[in-house]
């Protein structure tokens, strides 16, 4: 199993970002979840199988239409385990 954080920079607030990236991480398959932060930017952790992770990060490099992601800061962290994926509250 793999689980990174990603901090995604761009126009990826207000766009429908979050919640098109959880449809994305349930067809993909991957738990964790997504929130926007103060700052502008969109934070997220997911985790799965290397295969399932590097499909939700190739779509999280790309945002739905109407976003322009300028970049995304990927982060290996330790895998936890929890199921399912969910929008979080803002950070």
């Amino acid at each position: 199993m793999r689980r990174v954080r990603v901090i995604v920079r761009g126009d990826v607030q207000g766009v429908g970002y979050r919640y098109t990236m959880r449809m994305v991480a349930r067809a993909a398959g991957v738990a964790g979840w997504v929130r926007n932060r103060r700052d502008g930017t969109v934070e997220a952790e997911i985790e799965g199988t290397p295969a399932e992770v590097d499909e939700a990060l190739a779509w999280m490099a790309e945002g739905p239409p109407g976003s322009r992601v300028e970049g995304a800061e990927v982060t290996d962290i330790d895998p936890t385990g929890i199921p399912g994926f969910e929008v979080r509250r803002d950070a």
